[in-house]
């Protein structure tokens, strides 16, 4: 890598102060501000970065991203907000504040252009506890934000103290020794002044009026987009990629079965966790899992790659055990039941697997096997006895997942018998406070038994030094590393791979044959199982790691098995397997602020979604809209309502369909022709711009973060209909029925990039613009070509078919009718002569032995019911085990309400069964 800059340039000091923080290893060489480094753009545009493939970057927050990113510290939400803030907010204030300062000698003035952002600033850093912007520790966000007020901040002359908090911060970044230094060498301690021969060649700025948009309070695609600064260049080199020819080779979609690596190729074979066969999954594990696989898989397409993306269900455990007694059934008809409601959900949400396999299967059992017999060979494997927890009541061992307890480390009171939700620590079943089985919620008794394990701690030093490549060189997410790196620092101890069940893959060794293969050690091996099924060359992408990327898609909590256990596995198998080279793991997705739950009744199941009427696509949206990419996200109704009606509706939506119809009123449906002017180009570069970042943030999995430059997109057509008004213009003269007519152009062709950039996230409404604008199937093949590549897909005479509305509003009445039939179970109210006359159990007595006055025995009650008596004792304990578990989750308080109404009830029966009077219910007095 090679770092360009010049001196006096306030861009430069941020890429600076950016390398010596990451410690990176780069080359810095020194220009002046004319040089032209970047070959392809005729202005000088520093700094820049020479790539090692070739490429340059020319944004210094893009460098500075480059640089932290490199380093392994990927930027969080928070995080890209505020770099986008700094661009579309500080930095036109900071532009012109600069020129009066440096140029004009106006340095009095500068606190009035500069006092909206620096408030801006002042009150998000005073209300966080956090001593930078984004948390404990200094962020890219930190650097390039400081960067851009250093030379402003750091002049007494200017008067710029008011801000305390702002002082406060920018004074813990300045101690840091590499800013001191990157601004040294930038500034040459001369200040402001240092700039002037920078500033000189800088177009003057035009004055505005700062917007005093916050960026931690809102999402950045729903703030107006700050106008963006576009170069003579950009806009030369718009017009020649616009006036390219269609890629008119097979379409990037087209697949050849089966789907094999190819030499010529970038091969990516992408997996999504495997659900469990038994639950239906809800949307949180839709969007964690199978949908952002999905997204990913289709673009990868759409930029050339080979892609395999397959899945499957989870077959195999104590729960389909469970599910299976529940219903009646054998543990293979369960399997079968639901490995349908999973493949129609799926299906539904138009999820494009490959193959959608399953775990239950003779090939899982022969890999599996044959990974098991390469570790007892190789002596990865130990025996041991350890004690387990036994229900006797269910008169079996207890499955991790179905003991819950108090966590021996966090005291967190719903910890699994593997590990605990809220701390992530592992635990053994036997370590829990007060454990409980799930099925029957007595408590378990401890037993012995015999089994195997798999030795991590002899495979630590092989472990790390994969990881270490893996993740300096892929795509991993900033929650894989760091949940990661705690298995690593807490110490690896051997992991148990057996356990004593009847449904599972059976160990094939003499002295275990009565156990099967734990799920955590057999599961993830049905990647591989399930891509056996697929071809019969499975090996060509499972053992061939330096010709297949591999992509794991996942939850956070299923992080340490991806990135530990199962690697593990396979590298002391030592038979050349492909291990995960880009871990894309996401934060948990809630629910109206709480937690989804199938018993509660509380949030979208998938197979639920589709019986709301509202499109898949529109889910998918949404849910890629919330994707918790960073932190945790909530789904919400009312949310989800205006995005619908803001976005999709009155945004994306709006513009397609004006400019398809423009087409069919205005030029009898044929694409009139296009004399392109300066407006014109400008928003073909600035187009192609969003094109750029939409494909960078991609190809980084960064999916909910593109999904904001295809809505830019719109907004800018919007915006240039907006302005030009061809409907006025149409009834003018030649010049302006000719200009109408280049602003219809441009607008449908800008539908039809669209229409290929939202393939991935909307393939319907993706197939429908196409199908409307008659788009040549040869445009999926060109767009997303190297960094975009916007051509004119719709040329002069092109002729469109019938446009119509894409998108239809959500009413209010509409979804405050699915939020409250998706918010719980309403407790149940029977009026008393809908009673059974076995229900009856109270004789009728005068009022006043219902209610006796003090001093006076009740009234003996008649109708004791041993039997029933020890059933509500039992519904009682359970009633009571659920309320204390809804209030522990902090649910929604009409939720505890109801079920805190439901065990009064329940106490009530109790107290009539024993022959006991219950307490008085009060009320108003007939």
């Amino acid at each position: 890598m090679k770092l360009f800059v010049s001196e006096g340039n306030p861009h430069c000091l941020k890429v600076l102060a950016a390398l010596e923080v990451t410690g990176l290893q780069c080359g810095v060489q020194y220009v002046n501000h004319e040089e032209k480094v970047v070959p392809f753009l005729n202005r000088p545009s520093l700094p820049a970065l020479l790539l090692p493939s070739g490429q340059y970057l020319f944004s210094s927050s893009s460098i500075c991203r480059y640089f932290f990113e490199a380093n392994g510290q990927e930027c969080n939400d928070l995080c890209n907000q505020w770099l986008e803030w700094e661009i579309t907010v500080l930095q036109p204030a900071l532009l012109q504040t600069l020129h009066m300062a440096v140029l004009q000698g106006k340095g009095s003035e500068v606190s009035r252009v500069l006092q909206s952002p620096l408030n801006v600033l002042d009150q998000s850093l005073s209300k966080g506890t956090m001593p930078f912007l984004t948390g404990e520790a200094v962020s890219v966000a930190d650097v390039v934000i400081w960067g851009a007020l250093h030379p402003v901040l750091s002049d007494s002359s200017l008067a710029l103290s008011e801000h305390v908090s702002v002082r406060a911060w920018f004074d813990r970044v300045a101690v840091m020794h590499s800013c001191q230094s990157a601004a040294q060498k930038v500034l040459q301690g001369k200040g402001l002044q240092a700039m002037k021969s920078y500033m000189q060649k800088q177009p003057a700025p035009q004055s505005s009026q700062c917007r005093d948009t916050q960026p931690c309070n809102s999402s950045p695609a729903e703030n107006e987009e700050g106008e963006r600064v576009v170069s003579e260049e950009e806009m030369e080199a718009a017009v020649l990629t616009w006036r390219k020819s269609l890629n008119t080779s097979s379409p990037a979609t087209d697949k050849q079965l089966p789907v094999l690596p190819k030499e010529d190729k970038r091969n990516v074979l992408v997996t999504s966790a495997l659900p469990y066969v038994n639950n239906v999954p809800h949307l949180g594990n839709i969007i964690g899992c199978v949908l952002s696989g999905d997204v990913f898989s289709r673009y990868g397409r759409l930029r050339g790659w080979n892609m395999l993306y397959v899945c499957g269900t989870d077959e195999y455990g104590t729960a389909t055990e469970n599910k299976a007694r529940e219903e009646g059934l054998t543990p293979q008809q369960i399997c079968d039941k639901y490995h349908m409601v999973h493949s129609s959900i799926y299906k539904w949400f138009q999820i494009d697997f490959d193959f959608f396999g399953r775990t239950t299967t003779e090939k899982q059992t022969e890999i599996a096997q044959d990974i098991f017999w390469r570790l007892h060979k190789n002596q990865y494997l130990v025996e041991d006895t350890v004690e387990q927890l036994r229900c006797e009541k269910c008169q079996r061992f207890l499955a991790d997942r179905f003991v819950e307890g108090t966590c021996p480390h966090c005291s967190y009171p719903e910890a699994r018998g593997d590990q605990c939700d809220k701390c992530g620590r592992l635990i053994n079943a036997v370590e829990l406070r007060e454990p409980q089985c799930k099925v029957c919620r007595q408590t378990p008794v401890i037993r012995s038994s015999k089994h195997l394990f798999l030795d991590l701690p002899k495979l630590e030093s092989q472990l790390e030094q994969w990881l270490d490549k893996s993740t300096s060189s892929g795509d991993w997410t900033a929650n894989a590393k760091q949940i990661t790196r705690s298995w690593i620092r807490d110490g690896l101890k051997p992991r148990c791979i057996t356990r004593d069940l009847k449904w599972g893959t059976p160990v094939p060794h003499p002295d275990f044959k009565e156990k099967v293969f734990y799920v955590w050690f057999d599961a993830p091996i049905g990647y591989l199982s399930i891509t056996a099924n697929y071809t019969k060359e499975w090996e060509k992408w499972w053992k061939n790691p330096h010709q297949v990327e591999l992509y794991n898609f996942m939850a956070k909590d299923n992080v340490p098995f991806h990135s530990v256990v199962f690697p593990c596995s396979l590298l002391g198998a030592q038979d050349n397997y492909t291990l995960v080279n880009h871990l894309i793991a996401t934060e948990y997705l809630n629910y109206e602020d709480t937690k989804f739950s199938k018993s509660r009744g509380v949030g979208v199941f998938g197979d639920m979604a589709k019986d709301t009427g509202i499109p898949s696509d529109v889910w998918r949206f949404y849910l890629l809209y919330v994707r918790p990419e960073g932190q945790d996200s909530a789904f919400s109704w009312a949310d989800m309502a205006l995005k619908n009606n803001s976005e999709l509706l009155n945004n994306l939506g709006n513009f397609i369909n004006r400019a398809g119809m423009f087409v069919s009123r205005f030029f009898e449906g044929c694409v009139p022709v296009m004399d392109l002017q300066r407006e014109d180009k400008k928003l073909l570069a600035l187009v192609g711009w969003e094109l750029q970042q939409y494909i960078q943030l991609l190809d980084k999995v960064r999916i909910r973060d593109a999904l904001k430059h295809i809505l830019n997109i719109s907004r800018h057509g919007n915006q240039y209909i907006q302005v030009n008004e061809p409907w006025k213009k149409i009834k003018g003269g030649e010049l302006e029925r000719r200009r109408a007519g280049t602003v219809t152009g441009v607008s449908v062709n800008i539908s039809c990039l669209l229409s290929v950039m939202l393939l991935p996230y909307m393939p319907e409404v993706s197939q429908t613009i196409r199908d409307q604008l008659n788009a040549p199937q040869s445009c999926i093949n060109t767009m997303l070509q190297g960094t975009g590549t916007f051509v004119c897909a719709l040329s002069a005479g092109h002729r469109i078919g019938t446009v119509s509305p894409l998108f239809q509003k959500l009413e209010a009445d509409q979804i405050e009718a699915l939020k409250k039939r998706f918010g719980g179970q309403q407790p149940e109210e029977e009026p008393s002569n809908k009673k059974k006359p076995s229900e009856n159990i109270t004789t009728a007595q005068p009022a006043a032995a219902a209610a006796p006055s003090d001093g006076v025995k009740p009234t003996a009650v008649v109708g004791v019911d041993p039997e029933k008596a020890k059933q509500l004792t039992k519904a009682v304990a359970e009633q009571g085990e659920k309320v204390r578990a809804l209030k522990a989750q902090k649910a929604e308080k009409d939720v505890i309400t109801a079920e805190v109404s439901k065990l009064l009830d329940l106490k009530k029966q109790l107290a009539l069964a024993e022959g006991k009077n219950p307490e008085p219910q009060k009320g108003k007095k007939k």
